[in-house]
């Protein structure tokens, strides 16, 4: 399943659109888990321009890994 956000938008805009992206393929189509997600992004300078992050030593950024939301301890220990 693919799921699209068109145009230039900002960082919060994205996530807000995602979120209810993501809430309708929940509510709508009964999907209640994911194996994997990838997303894409364009980073613009907000005048359509394209931009490179990169890391303090000048490396541009091209992924980015993640493991997961945040796992409270209590969550972790069962407290």
């Amino acid at each position: 399943m693919q799921i699209k956000v068109k145009g230039e938008l900002s960082l919060p805009q994205i996530r807000q659109a995602l979120f209810e992206k993501l809430c309708e393929v929940e509510e709508r189509f009964a999907v209640r888990y994911s194996l994997d997600a990838t997303l894409y992004i364009r980073p613009t300078n907000g005048f359509g321009d394209d931009v490179s992050p990169r890391y303090p030593n000048g490396e541009a950024v091209k992924k980015l890994y993640s493991t997961g939301p945040y796992r409270p301890s209590t969550e972790e220990y069962d407290l």
